[in-house]
């Protein structure tokens, strides 16, 4: 009987989302080649007006069209249709350090990660925007605070991923919240996380940034707070209910003391607006009760996808 003596060789896919990214897309094909040049490089073009596309797959890269237009849809598409073992995305802009790429994955496989995150370390005040670095710290902040677990770059485009992640993960975010929604997947999944730091930089000149300092702020924090009630709703509509409860409670107290002394119920209305204000906390808490096992239920599914693929290495 003939036993190999090797081990397959481990599949790497280097994942650029592109949207009129002509000026830079050249350069982070030809440098991601370099630094990984086992790897197969995809460039999906999201509707680009420019010559993005052709550029990409003049630079050597395997070009792919995404009619829906943002961010998460092309995620979505990459997730779908490339196979590999291990998985590097990163965004088409040349603001990240091509050369990090190899630790990121020995990261990935050596940790036994599902995910690593390129933690961006600015080599210049103008790598990021003015507002950019403020709001990425409290929106890190903010995500850390909500579900329990120390994060450092939420909205790094710079990451590695495991087989196990990119087919269990179910995108549903349309545009830049997808970064928050790949965090939050791992965190709910009580994934591995490693971080690495990672040279970031300006972008070049003639480049511009697609992102929407305070749009896409307000989407991201919309985006948290939704991934909250949905993937913590005993947690969310509980709390809630405790805070109505509480009000109510306090808002019957002085009733309840004239009621004792006097036998009369001279502040009806605000009997009354205490008793709704308890029935709201009291079903806020129900609906917590069954969005909870609802959830449980759709873990299970996502870590059932999770446990059908191989482990990275």
């Amino acid at each position: 009987m003939n036993f190999p003596t090797e081990r397959p060789r481990m599949q790497v896919a280097v994942l650029i989302p592109c949207y009129n990214e002509a000026v830079t897309i050249a350069r982070v094909v030809q440098d991601m080649a370099r630094a990984l040049p086992e790897a197969q490089i995809w460039v999906f073009d999201n509707n680009s007006s420019d010559d993005t596309a052709k550029i990409a797959a003049d630079a050597g890269a395997r070009v792919r069209h995404v009619a829906l237009q943002g961010k998460g849809h092309v995620v979505r598409r990459q997730f779908a249709d490339v196979e590999a073992d291990v998985y590097i995305m990163v965004d088409g802009d040349d603001t990240y350090h091509a050369g990090s790429a190899p630790e990121l994955v020995r990261c990935l496989v050596e940790g036994g990660h599902d995910m690593v995150v390129g933690v961006r370390q600015a080599q210049t005040d103008a790598a990021y925007r003015a507002g950019h670095a403020w709001g990425n710290r409290m929106l890190t902040g903010f995500l850390s605070w909500l579900f329990g677990r120390n994060c450092r770059d939420i909205l790094t485009g710079y990451r590695a991923f495991s087989r196990r992640f990119v087919k269990s993960f179910p995108v549903l975010s349309a545009g830049f919240d997808i970064e928050t929604e790949l965090t939050v997947h791992a965190l709910e999944m009580k994934m591995s996380v490693g971080e690495v730091e990672t040279p970031y930089k300006e972008r070049p000149e003639g480049s511009f940034s697609k992102l929407s300092t305070y749009r896409d702020g307000f989407r991201i924090l919309g985006t948290m707070l939704r991934l909250f009630s949905a993937e913590r709703p005993l947690l969310c509509y509980g709390g809630m209910g405790a805070i109505l409860a509480a009000t109510s409670v306090l808002l019957m107290v002085p009733v309840t003391i004239e009621y004792l002394e006097t036998g009369l119920v001279p502040r009806l209305p605000t009997a009354v607006l205490a008793t709704g204000i308890m029935l709201t906390g009291l079903l806020s808490a129900t609906v917590g009760l069954v969005l909870d096992t609802v959830t449980r239920g759709r873990r299970e599914a996502k870590m059932l996808a999770y446990l059908r693929q191989p482990g990275p290495g």
